[in-house]
Formats: structure tokens, C-alpha cells, sequence
């Protein structure tokens, strides 16, 4: 599945696998040269067009940097041939001049419906990878496309000003995974491998309309395009930039503000934080759950909204349940939030 496949959702960029963990093809993964201390790069690659020419790009710098560049390609395992589509796509990765190349399987759950379980269970290898070969960054190659698609599915969800903020040019643990493409349009890198002559698969997933983000792409897009004009694309990611940025500020803001609203017990503060201003006291609320044990990946826009509504329309409501099994209640002017 190309990195813009339908299954490329944004935000939480890695997560738990569902099912069994990856398994790396045998022998694919030769250990460095004695003293060669250079920083590994590995590039997350499909053998889509996007992937491809971001390969190529490695390939080509790594030439004139002290650096080694490798690749991971990811076999879901939801298409018969998958597991020969992902050898082949190892060796044109090899024929580039990358080392090591590894083609990695893995089981694909139901967790979230199949474009999230899909997503989870590619970074979770990734993420394995990473961690096995050393690797000090992988790259993904996310184009300006993908980022217009994530802020229009954002939106759709109404999930707020993070959502729309679509996908970091860095992100992960110790900001592991970088998208240098985020700025070219999809166009331009697969005009690179036509170029290049560089053999592409196109995911029929990609284009199958049982997904959203197919959808969206197929239809949704054009769509905004005809009836708005050219340029909808970049101004949709000049959108995420300016949300990014926003929502960065915000979210320090109520960083600092945490330890202002909590009594010398640490228990939240109804009052104080009654005088925040919304955007802060929710990000500060959302922060309080995630510390108590509430999954940041399914605390939603309205379970956040329900956590406000104790400070700002309390009528002596009960216990409000949060995923994860977090409790949150007023108690004397408080906001306890336990989990258990």
C-alpha cells in the first residue's frame, strides 16, 4: 500500500499492530561493514510512484552524504500475490543501490475498520524496524496531495484545528519519521519515475471507492476543483500549516497553564479553569485524561466536550466514562479524573 494509499490516515502516526507482530524476510537485512558508523535513513516504500521517486531521492543524495540509506517495504498481506508484489518491489529497491532492504509482512486486524487497523499495523512495523536496524529516521513519502486529503477528512469530522492541521513534515518518537514531500504535488513525483524509468504499482485499493480517502480523492477533490478552481489543492495545505502553527501555540499555552489550575493536591481546579479561555482549557482537560489512562487515540472532539461541560454547564451530573476506563466527576469544586 503506496504511503498515499487509502489507509495513509493522519495523526497518530504510529501504533499497536493488530495480530501477530512483522516478520522481516529472511536474510535481506546484511549487518553494516565493520566502522561504518554512519547514520542509517530508511525510506517506507510501496513501489507506488510517490514511494518510488522518494527512493530514488534517497538513493541519489545519500551518494554525497555521510549517511547509509535502506529501505522497508510493507506487505499487508490483503491482495493474493502480495507477498511476490513485495519482493519485487525489494529488488528494484536494491537495484537503486539501497542497503539493507527488508520486506516485511504483517497481519492486518479489524481494529478501527480497515483503513486504520491497515495504517496501525504498517507503522508498528516500521516502527520495529526502525528500532532493529538502528535506524535514525524513515522516511515516508506523503505528498501535498495526501496533506489537502487529510485536512478535508479533518474537517469532515469536524475534529478540530489539530485535525486540520494534517500530517508533520516530522513526527514520531525523537521525530523518526520525516516527509520531505510534503511540499511536491503528486504529479511531479510520479512525472520523476516516468523519467527515471522507474517500474510503479498502482494499489487498486487506491481506487477502490469502498474507502473514504478513495473517495475523496476520485470524486471529493475534483469536485472542490471544478467548482472552485485550481489551487484548492495548495491552499488546503497552506490551511494545515497555519493550523499547525496555531495549534502548537495552544497547546504550549496550556502546557503552562496545567500546573495554574490544580490545588496543592493536584486535583484540577473547576474555577480556575472556568477562566481559561476555551481552546485552552479543553487542550488542558484532553491532557488530564491522556495522563489518567484514557487512549489519546480514542479520546474524541465530544468526550472533551462532555469533560467541559462539568466546569461550564454543571447541574450536579454524574460520572462521565471516558475510553480506557477513566472516570471523570465534580467533587467540591474539583475535577477528580481516575481511572479504574
Amino acid at each position: 500500500m503506496d504511503a498515499s494509499s487509502p489507509a495513509a490516515e493522519p495523526g497518530t502516526d504510529a501504533g499497536p499492530a493488530s495480530g501477530p507482530g512483522p516478520s522481516p524476510t529472511p536474510g535481506t537485512s546484511p549487518a553494516p561493514a565493520p566502522g561504518d558508523d554512519r547514520p542509517l535513513v530508511l525510506v517506507a516504500c510501496s513501489g507506488g510512484a510517490d514511494s518510488m521517486a522518494l527512493a530514488s531521492a534517497l538513493a541519489f543524495e545519500a551518494r554525497k552524504l555521510p549517511v547509509r540509506a535502506g529501505a522497508v517495504t510493507v506487505d499487508h498481506g490483503l491482495q493474493p500475490g502480495s507477498d511476490l508484489r513485495a519482493a519485487e518491489v525489494a529488488q528494484r529497491l536494491r537495484d537503486l543501490g539501497l542497503d539493507p532492504v527488508e520486506a516485511v509482512t504483517v497481519t492486518v486486524g479489524r481494529a478501527g475498520g480497515p483503513e486504520a487497523a491497515a495504517r496501525d499495523a504498517r507503522y508498528a512495523a516500521l516502527d520495529e524496524a526502525a528500532e532493529r536496524l538502528g535506524a535514525a529516521a524513515v522516511l515516508l513519502g506523503h505528498t501535498r496531495d495526501d496533506q489537502a486529503e487529510t485536512v478535508l477528512l479533518g474537517l469532515a469530522r469536524g475534529s478540530g484545528i489539530r485535525s486540520l492541521s494534517g500530517m508533520a513534515a516530522v513526527s514520531g518518537a525523537a521525530g523518526r519519521y520525516r516527509r520531505p514531500f510534503l511540499q511536491l504535488d503528486r504529479q511531479t513525483a510520479r512525472k520523476a519515475c516516468l523519467v527515471q524509468s522507474l517500474p510503479v504499482w498502482d494499489d487498486p485499493m487506491n481506487a477502490d471507492p469502498a474507502y473514504t480517502r478513495s473517495r475523496l480523492r476520485h470524486e471529493g477533490l475534483p469536485a472542490l476543483e471544478k467548482s472552485l478552481g485550481k489551487g484548492v489543492v495548495e491552499a488546503l495545505a497552506r490551511t494545515a500549516q497555519l493550523c499547525r502553527d496555531d495549534a502548537d501555540a495552544l497547546d504550549a499555552w496550556a502546557a503552562d497553564a496545567d500546573a495554574s489550575v490544580r490545588d496543592e493536591s493536584g486535583r484540577l481546579d473547576c474555577a480556575k479553569l472556568y477562566a481559561l479561555p476555551p481552546a485552552v482549557r479543553r487542550r488542558v482537560l484532553r491532557r488530564a485524561a491522556v495522563q489518567a489512562g484514557a487512549p489519546a487515540g480514542s479520546l474524541f472532539a465530544r468526550h472533551v466536550e462532555e469533560m467541559d461541560r462539568l466546569i461550564t454547564g454543571w447541574r450536579g451530573q454524574g460520572a462521565l466514562n471516558l475510553p480506557g476506563r477513566v472516570a471523570v466527576r465534580r467533587q467540591g469544586g474539583r475535577l477528580v479524573i481516575r481511572q479504574g
